[in-house]
């Protein structure tokens, strides 16, 4: 298989129906179709749940984190599967296990996301996704996700 390197917002816009606030994928770094995929997640601080989560001591929500993992899952799964999505087509989380959180993610770092592919089974990817600040473990978890066009 090839590997490719770097899809830049633009590109990645193309692959993710979320805008902002909640595309959480600044760029893909590398990604190998049916295997794995890299993203980048630049943490500022003017993102809204900034606001509330927590003031004095900003951090990134986990669940968040979780999001961010599972959009790199969507692209993954579109370049492996179809290419380019059509219009409507998305593809929606359906599952998370073993979700652990070992460390924090603030404002100013960079998140690195990593994505691998598990197995692919009537129609349900699942995915071992891995999320970190610089070399440092921040997330783990397995998730899971299916193709669903739009009504």
């Amino acid at each position: 298989m090839k590997t490719m390197m770097q899809m830049n917002i633009n590109e990645v816009k193309n692959f993710l129906p979320h805008r902002y606030p909640f595309l959480l994928i600044d760029r893909v770094i590398k990604f190998e179709i049916g295997k794995s995929l890299t993203a980048i997640k630049n943490v500022t601080f003017n993102e809204p749940q900034f606001t509330g989560h927590f003031p004095s001591q900003p951090i990134m929500p986990g669940v968040l984190i979780i999001e961010a993992l599972a959009q790199a899952t969507g692209i993954l799964a579109f370049k492996s599967e179809v290419g380019k999505p059509r219009e409507g087509q998305i593809y929606m989380l359906v599952g998370v296990d073993n979700a652990r959180f070992k460390r924090i993610v603030e404002p100013g770092d960079q998140l690195r996301l990593e994505v691998e592919v598990m197995v692919v089974k009537r129609g349900i990817w699942k995915f071992k996704g891995i999320a970190y600040v610089e070399d440092k473990l921040v997330t783990s978890a397995e998730l899971m996700c299916t193709q669903k066009a739009s009504e």
